[in-house]
């Protein structure tokens, strides 16, 4: 189709406004932990019209220089966040950018009131303990989606699209970020049917939207597949024992919908954490990004189209159809997670069971001259025999177990003993992170520092998960708490 070129800015360090409106229409390009701006795309058009009703809205349209309207065209309508404008999402994402290179319309909608959606409030819990909370500023919204204005305008909008430009009507998706985000929700469960795919970034749905009093799924639009990226310091409710509940709801929600599988294929590049969910009718992708703030980052629009909507199209009679994607959904070649209780651990895209649980030790320190007890470290100890079984290294022990050589496949013997810090390598003494651990005639030892010092792998922890790979890695919030669900086995099947 095209290419995707990424043009200069001037960058505005000093600016902290929310949207600045300076950036309207510049080259000046702002930064927030990673959720960068671009400069104001050249071909991004304004426009204005009555859709529905006898009130004005605004909307934004990207029409990439490849668009032919003899060929069928995918389109994307993205939705920004509250106190935000069509304009802005589009500079504030990179779907200008994947449009460029692979062909396809972005639609950018203003929010008519208040540049604030028409979205149903609700409870971070399942079954509210009381009236939502509305900040005055956000515009109630009715019930009947039919007099729910930003909805019918986004329908009119999708028709007037198609009434404009060769717009493939198999390939329809929407994408929203944090209040957008809650917009696609709300579009999706009423009106999921008219899409092939929807994507949300940096928001949660309130749960007590999602299900009924007796726990069911409340939706109209059927299955459907759905993106969900979350970064980690999203912080959206603010109370992160909320938050971990408005993950769990959340994610069990689409998962329950389009019939997913219960293990996903997981893939952690980095900061990026990504959880594949196959469904019966619709798939499911979460992805969580390390240390990154509320939003979405710059790359977040380009990754939902190449790993999710390059794909997808939805047929005729109703169906969704995943075809091939621009990157390939698949889990880590190489992969070992553990989490502290859990005696089940993750082996290259599946779970296989240890000799005993997994379980945290903290290095203390005792003595000296301060005296008192003080905290060195923390890691997570597993059995070496499950060590032994992923390296495919031969098992000797010793005195009930409490000495144990381990023979591993290059030919190097290391030799462990309950109760000592140190290794014997090859006849050649090495200190551990912590001593080895004697526990139900097993001999257990920090996987951090058996995965690094034996074996250079990339470790990294969230909580009590250790995420072991042979590449870059860093395990984030929520990624850490969906495999601790999968291995502790609290995630049902879809």
């Amino acid at each position: 189709m095209g290419n995707m070129k990424l043009h200069p800015g001037d960058p505005d360090d000093t600016n902290r406004e929310y949207l600045p409106e300076k950036l309207k229409g510049t080259q000046i390009v702002v930064n927030e932990n990673g959720n960068n701006s671009q400069p104001y795309p050249g071909r991004l058009s304004e426009h204005h019209g009555l859709i529905t009703g006898d009130e004005e809205d605004e909307w934004y349209e990207y029409i990439p220089a490849s668009y032919n309207p003899a060929n069928k065209t995918p389109l994307v309508i993205s939705l920004h966040g509250g106190m935000m404008t069509g304009w802005g999402q589009a500079v504030y994402t990179s779907w200008t950018l994947a449009a460029e290179r692979d062909g396809f319309i972005v639609l950018f909608p203003n929010a008519h009131l208040n540049r604030f959606w028409q979205v149903h409030w609700g409870s971070w819990q399942r079954i509210p303990e009381a009236e939502p909370d509305i900040p005055p500023e956000v515009p109630r919204a009715p019930e009947d989606m039919a007099e729910n204005h930003d909805v019918s305008m986004i329908l009119k909008l999708i028709e007037r699209m198609k009434s404009n430009y060769n717009i493939d009507p198999e390939r329809i998706f929407m994408q929203g970020m944090s209040m957008g985000n809650m917009m696609t929700s709300l579009f999706a469960r009423h009106y999921g049917n008219l899409l092939a795919g929807a994507a949300g970034s940096g928001c949660f749905t309130f749960p007590s939207l999602l299900y009924d009093q007796e726990g069911g799924i409340v939706n109209v639009g059927g299955p459907l597949p759905f993106w969900q990226s979350m970064p980690e310091q999203n912080q959206i409710p603010e109370c992160r024992s909320d938050e971990l509940l408005a993950f769990r709801d959340n994610l069990q929600y689409w998962r329950l919908l389009n019939g997913c599988e219960q293990l996903p294929a997981i893939r952690i590049e980095g900061e990026y954490n990504w959880a594949f969910f196959k469904g019966r009718q619709a798939d499911f992708v979460f992805l969580d990004i390390k240390n990154r703030d509320h939003g979405q980052t710059f790359d977040d629009a380009a990754l939902v189209w190449d790993y999710f909507f390059s794909g997808l199209s939805r047929k005729p009679d109703g169906s969704v159809c995943c075809g091939p994607t621009v990157r390939p959904q698949s889990g880590d070649r190489w992969a070992v997670a553990v989490a502290a209780g859990c005696r089940l651990a993750w082996f290259r895209n599946r779970m296989v069971e240890m000799p005993g649980a997994a379980f945290k030790k903290k290095k203390l320190k005792y003595h000296g001259l301060e005296g008192g007890e003080k905290v060195r470290g923390e890691y997570l100890y597993v059995p070496l025999a499950f060590l032994a079984d992923v390296f495919d290294a031969a098992y000797q022990s010793e005195h009930e177990g409490q000495t144990v050589t381990l023979t591993l496949a290059d030919g190097r013997k290391v030799q462990f003993a309950s109760g000592s810090i140190g290794c014997l390598i090859d006849q050649q003494l090495s200190a551990m992170y912590c001593e080895a651990v004697y526990l139900d005639r097993d001999l257990y030892v920090s996987v951090e520092w058996f995965m690094r010092a034996l074996f250079n792998l990339h470790v990294s922890g969230s909580g009590d998960t250790v995420y072991v790979t042979d590449h870059f890695n860093e395990l984030s919030l929520f990624m850490a708490e969906l495999i601790h669900d999968i291995l502790s086995g609290g995630l049902a099947e879809g």
